[in-house]
């Protein structure tokens, strides 16, 4: 599986079915090498990554990610195999625990998310497959930004899926995981050059992710030599930009190589909108596509 061109990591819940296959279809067409779909309380992703699958040629799809508290290890791994199999060397099986607000929400009781993954992850093992089985499993990734988990994810799996990171994350990030793992880095992009602008979307986007209790996006950026007072009412600039890459497009193109320089084996830009709207930003897509 060819990773070595960026790929687009998108929410799709905002557009109806026959609207999400043209997207794919555009997303291939414009040379990216991977869509990433992700979870939420919408769409299942295994169906889901079947039918975008469907709709395309060679375009690769992985699930960004499948909440594994959502299913069993068993029914995980037989999805992963089905798409393997129907659709060689496409599919991407990206795993996490999302979060215990998440499982709150989705009426999902809530355990130790290390723990969890590893008992999980053997379980899937030990999944026999009585049908024809795929040529190779599909590539397992787990979602890991913090280090017990990407120990997990370099010693039981392909490697790891970041997300909300910086470049210097990445670098970080490969030391833990050795030369040999894949580190496949999400990085939020926005194609506007007005800074207030810019930051007042990016703003939203991100009370998301670090306003919600015990976050480990915001545990993780603390170590990354961010302070509390960049989490006040009003996220600090410095945080902002940290996350989001907004401007030019050679700006962005710059941050995408940061990540690439630090040891990502694949880039996938998350391309919002400066409207706010929740669905992607083609315009930026058409601009950052691989050159």
């Amino acid at each position: 599986m060819n990773l070595q061109t960026t790929g687009a990591f998108v929410f799709l819940d905002g557009m109806n079915g026959a609207e999400t296959a043209r997207f794919a279809r555009k997303v291939e067409r414009l040379g990216y090498s991977v869509l990433w779909i992700t979870e939420g309380a919408g769409r299942e992703t295994f169906t889901h990554a079947g039918f975008l699958l469907r709709s395309t040629d060679s375009l690769a799809v992985a699930s960004g990610i499948a909440n594994v508290f959502m299913r069993e290890p068993s029914a995980t791994i037989r999805a992963g195999r089905t798409l393997a199999e129907l659709f060689e060397g496409r599919y991407i099986l990206g795993l996490g625990v999302s979060g215990e607000a998440g499982n709150i929400y989705r009426g999902i009781p809530w355990e130790k998310p290390y723990t969890f993954m590893s008992e999980y992850l053997k379980k899937m093992h030990l999944t026999p497959h009585a049908a024809p089985a795929p040529k190779e499993d599909p590539p397992i990734l787990l979602a890991a930004i913090l280090p017990r988990m990407l120990r997990l994810a370099a010693a039981e799996t392909h490697g790891t899926h970041s997300y909300f990171v910086p470049p210097e994350h990445t670098a970080w990030a490969r030391k833990q995981i050795g030369p040999d793992r894949w580190l496949c880095a999400e990085q939020a992009v926005m194609l506007e050059t007005d800074a207030l602008k810019a930051r007042t979307v990016a703003r939203n986007y991100m009370n998301m992710y670090l306003r919600l209790p015990g976050s480990a996006y915001k545990k993780n950026l603390l170590a990354f030599g961010f302070e509390e007072r960049d989490f006040g009412e009003t996220l600090s600039d410095r945080v902002v930009d940290a996350i989001v890459a907004w401007g030019s497009e050679d700006t962005i193109r710059e941050r995408i190589a940061a990540h690439y320089r630090a040891g990502a084996t694949h880039v996938c830009i998350l391309p919002l909108r400066s409207d706010g709207a929740f669905v992607p930003d083609e315009r930026a897509l058409e601009a950052l596509a691989p050159k």
